[in-house]
């Protein structure tokens, strides 16, 4: 087996990439494949972290913008990551994949409270942890939660799944003849406003030099093959 270039990860995946092809909800074909993804990975002995969005369910920002408080609209998209989390969770333990989920939002009826030093105990105990609640705060997006938790974990690399092959010059779906940019430095990212994800997450990791690579979620074995140094989708380090 290749030797690993990371070993403890944390993986973003969009809340949107649950809905398959639906506008709205939860496609348990695709978190079934999500799911056999994530256990690929636990099985060459990485530590790996997950922080899953909510807009499959509910947008804050957007639902903000149609009249609902801001604060209680981040609350409700907070929420939504749990039910993510907990659907996830149970896919995974089904494959037989140890996991813990963890809320920023305190309810233990349903999943452990974040605790950093609990959330380390797990990875090292070879348990995926699906850290859900977003911060715990509005205005903070899922993208600086699981910049934060990545942070907090010691990953060695923020692996941000999508839905296309990584970082272009224009939005691959509007724009034909946008070029795709395999390799990034933060600063470039910074002057040429390609946004890799929103401004406060990019920040912390510019700040403490995370790397991040941004990749398809949807091709099959990708994340298994950036773990091992594999050149997928875009660096930005």
């Amino acid at each position: 087996m290749a030797e690993l270039a990371y070993r403890r990860a944390l993986l973003k995946l969009s809340g949107a990439a649950l809905a398959g092809e639906r506008e709205f909800g939860t496609d348990f074909s695709v978190v079934e494949r999500l799911a056999e993804e994530v256990k690929q990975v636990h099985a060459l002995g990485v530590d790996l972290g997950l922080v899953i969005g909510g807009g499959n369910i509910i947008r804050g920002a957007v639902a903000s913008q149609e009249g609902l408080d801001r604060v209680s609209a981040d609350y409700m998209g907070m929420l939504a990551t749990v039910i993510n989390a907990l659907a996830l969770q149970d896919v995974l333990e089904r494959k037989g994949v140890e996991t813990r989920v963890m809320t920023a939002i305190r309810m233990e009826e349903l999943a452990e409270p974040y605790i950093r030093r609990r959330a380390q105990r797990h990875l090292e105990k070879g348990r995926v942890v699906l850290f859900a609640g977003g911060t715990g705060n509005p205005y903070f997006s899922t993208d600086t939660a699981a910049v934060l938790r990545a942070l907090e974990i010691e990953a060695d690399v923020l692996i941000k799944a999508t839905s296309v092959d990584g970082v272009y010059s224009a939005d691959p779906k509007k724009d034909p003849s946008a070029e795709f940019i395999p390799e990034l430095t933060y600063q470039e990212a910074l002057v040429k406003g390609l946004r890799v994800m929103d401004a406060n997450a990019f920040g912390l990791c510019q700040e403490n030099g995370l790397p991040i690579v941004v990749m398809n979620v949807n091709k099959s074995g990708a994340v298994a093959r950036v773990l091992h140094g594999e050149r997928v989708g875009t660096i930005v380090r």
